[in-house]
């Protein structure tokens, strides 16, 4: 390999892309060789130092003591001794401790191309070749050497700035993150009443809490007071909630067990309409009481249910027995009716009297017939017991011993009038015979009209 070709080589060592964290922030190390590889962030090239054990007559030689030399800027300066052999061998001998010296820079320049290497150790062990070189035991080019130290140590100081700035962009987005998990954790203990989802949220948020890293230790302590008051706060609201919401229940429970007794106590009844009422009125209690505990709120219901499915279903047996009574009762009373509707009382008014009382008796025997037919029957039999009762009015009318008296004090007093009359006129009393004579008329106008009466029964 010609001495062109090693120094391409050695300035081809340790480059390395800049590679990025999982965040999208460039590492310090890599940020430190963000320009082409080989060069610094500000672009000078890194220095081109060749190997020297090809030919490391061009640095140093050996006199003839055995005495080794490297040259310097400086001039020659005493590496060593070498008498354990020929002179060229000593020179290779101390070019590969230089080739050795520019292996160790290189790999600190792979590190912090690569980002792999810490540039604070880098720094040290820079400056440490550094210091080393003034009394170094090789040959080699220790002005290239140095100058290519120089590159590594200002690059190494770059990643440190680097990643100085990268850390505490790193710890204000962590900052960030925490200061947000304080806040919704804040937002969530003030206001939430979606319990649920709420500790769910805030269970998930400490474990993403834990994650977060970065943070100085005041401002960690401080954020995570704020947040566990928080979830202190939250986690209180939450239990006052339940424990308000269990004491809601357990009255709940103790109302609904008094509903579920008084509904078990009325099945029984046969007070029908009274007790259907009742069983509402019980229902609207049984709303209004609120949730018992579900296990107890279930059973508790399925007596409630049984206790009113019990009475409704006696009662609807008793009404399909009564309405077949009623049916029964209303053809009854039907034939009753065809049998009162015979009676005419044309032919014996006392006799069709007599057979309407005895049908009135049996129809109020037979009972109740259904609602919808009441007035249709009691119509009929209404309609019978008028035409009865019209035929004995008439009939009173006829025979009523008043109206014939009156008939005869009537006629009597005209009689009487007419007399008088007759007797003045014979006196020669003519006032008193007119006077007598219009009496006598005024009471025939009221004996016709008696007649009338009386004849028209």
């Amino acid at each position: 390999m010609t001495d062109q070709e090693t120094t391409q080589a050695d300035g081809q060592q340790g480059r390395a892309t800049p590679d990025t964290t999982a965040q999208g922030t460039t590492t310090p190390e890599a940020a430190a060789a963000t320009a082409a590889p080989g060069s610094t962030a500000t672009g000078a090239a890194a220095p081109v130092v060749p190997t020297a054990s090809e030919h490391p007559e061009r640095w140093g030689r050996v006199d003839e003591d055995g005495t080794v030399y490297v040259r310097t800027a400086d001039g020659e300066r005493s590496v060593g001794s070498w008498q354990a052999g020929e002179p060229a061998e000593g020179l290779a001998h101390f070019a590969r401790k230089f080739d050795d010296m520019l292996t160790e820079l290189g790999l600190l320049e792979a590190r912090l191309s690569s980002g792999a290497g810490d540039p604070k150790q880098a720094l040290g062990s820079a400056k440490h070749l550094k210091d080393s070189l003034a009394d170094a035991a090789v040959v080699g080019d220790l002005t290239g050497l140095a100058k290519r130290v120089d590159h590594v140590i200002g690059r190494a100081e770059l990643a440190m700035e680097a990643g100085k700035a990268a850390k505490e962009q790193a710890r204000a987005e962590a900052v960030a993150r925490k200061q947000a998990l304080v806040d919704e954790a804040e937002a969530l203990a003030n206001d939430s009443t979606q319990w649920k989802a709420a500790g769910d949220r805030l269970r998930t948020m400490l474990e993403e809490w834990k994650a977060v890293r970065g943070v100085d230790r005041k401002t960690d302590e401080q954020l995570w007071r704020r947040f566990a008051k928080a979830r202190d706060a939250f986690n209180r609201r939450r239990g006052s909630h339940f424990a308000e919401l269990d004491r809601q229940r357990s009255t709940a429970k103790a109302r609904k067990q008094e509903i579920v007794e008084l509904a078990e106590s009325l099945a029984g009844s046969t007070e029908w309409g009274e007790t259907a009422n009742r069983y509402k009125e019980l229902m609207a209690d049984w709303k209004a009481a609120g949730r018992a505990p579900k296990d107890a709120d279930d059973a508790l219901w399925k007596r409630f249910r049984a206790a009113q499915d019990q009475f409704f279903s006696h009662r609807s047996e008793a009404f399909s027995e009564r309405d077949a009574e009623f049916a029964a009762n209303a053809k009854l009373k039907e034939e009753l009716l065809a049998e009162a509707d015979a009676i005419d009382p044309s032919t014996g008014l006392e006799a069709a009297r007599g057979q309407l009382y005895k049908i009135q008796e049996r129809w109020d025997q037979i009972g109740k017939v259904p609602r919808e037919r009441v007035r249709e029957l009691e119509g009929k039999l209404r309609a019978i017991e008028e035409r009865v009762r019209s035929a004995a009015d008439a009939q009173w009318r006829r025979t009523d011993p008043e109206a014939e008296a009156r008939v005869a004090q009537f006629r009597e007093r005209v009689e009487q009038f007419e007399a008088q009359a007759a007797k003045a006129r014979a006196a020669g009393d003519k006032r008193r015979a007119e006077q007598a004579e219009s009496q006598a008329a005024q009471w025939r106008e009221w004996l016709a009209a008696a007649e009338s009466s009386v004849a028209n029964r």
